[in-house]
């Protein structure tokens, strides 16, 4: 999210204005920061905080992979499979990530082995985006309920809700969806295109 940050102030300090923002999980993070809609300092505070709980609750038990396949390909072959599984991430109509215990993702990556399919697990031991994170959602929204969320300056496409967001709608409550909910980035990405936007720029480490 720092590496993110840094990357928009670079692309600012070329002249590139945005006409929206729209980021991904903990990235909308940053991106209610480059929206108006947070401080630096609360942005801070609320990915700090997310990770401890996440490294000191959920570290361990969990895992996500990311498969090339439409969502609902993807949920028939979870309930075929018996496979207690969320969706976590819609990226793309054909790009899907699932989450939950490391033992069930362990199984749908291999389920993969003898099929011309992409499937991989993520780089990642806890499993966001499903039920594995309600035992922190309390406190969490606790931990963060002095920010004080403000009008965007630059309007922020929520993956959360696939719509438009208000800055003001970016409080304790938001965050914790963020990190419970299914990413609708596939939502986010049709309302811009619905739009006619047709220039879109990743700022990021490497492409997605």
């Amino acid at each position: 999210v720092a590496l993110a940050m840094w990357l928009a102030g670079a692309v600012r300090s070329l002249g590139c204005v945005a006409s929206w923002v729209v980021e991904h999980s903990q990235g909308e993070m940053a991106a209610a920061e480059v929206s108006g809609a947070l401080s630096w300092e609360e942005r801070a505070k609320i990915i700090a905080l997310r990770s401890q709980f996440v490294k000191n609750r959920l570290a361990g038990l969990g895992g996500m992979a990311v498969v090339e396949m439409p969502v609902e390909a993807v949920s028939k072959r979870l309930e075929e499979a018996g496979l207690a599984l969320s969706i976590a991430v819609v990226n793309t109509p054909t790009s899907t990530v699932v989450s939950g215990d490391a033992d069930a993702i362990e199984q749908f990556v291999l389920s993969f082995a003898e099929e011309d399919t992409f499937c991989r697990r993520v780089d990642v031991d806890y499993a966001s985006h499903s039920a594995h994170v309600d035992s922190i959602l309390t406190e969490y929204r606790q931990q963060i309920a002095m920010i004080e969320p403000k009008p965007t300056s630059v309007p922020m496409i929520s993956t959360v809700t696939g719509e438009f967001i208000d800055g003001e709608a970016l409080g304790a409550d938001y965050w914790c969806s963020n990190l419970r909910e299914t990413v609708r980035f596939d939502r986010a990405l049709d309302v811009l295109l619905a739009q006619g936007h047709g220039v879109f720029i990743e700022v990021s480490p490497h492409p997605v």
